[in-house]
């Protein structure tokens, strides 16, 4: 079973914002998820970003790894840095 960390969307039609969840890489978009790390809202001025760091380093730990979107969110706020 491979682990991912994904962006799973959410909310009306044109008003999106994704929570960031970690799954089971065979499992649907929006389907079944492991836990809730995080969420992401693009459409705020500046984009909301909120993450559990410490779920995530424990995830990490564990061998899950992002998709190329989350890896960029995880960059832009610093949590690989922390990892590493």
């Amino acid at each position: 079973m491979a682990v991912k960390f994904r962006l799973s969307r959410h909310g009306s039609k044109k008003k999106p914002f994704y929570r960031i969840v970690v799954a089971d890489s065979s499992a649907p978009r929006d389907g079944r998820f492991i836990e809730r790390v995080g969420i992401y809202d693009p459409l705020k001025e500046p984009a909301q970003i909120s993450l559990d760091r410490e779920t995530i380093k424990a995830w990490y730990k564990k061998g899950a790894k992002p998709t190329r979107t989350v890896e960029n969110l995880f960059k832009k706020e610093g949590v690989l840095k922390e990892i590493t």
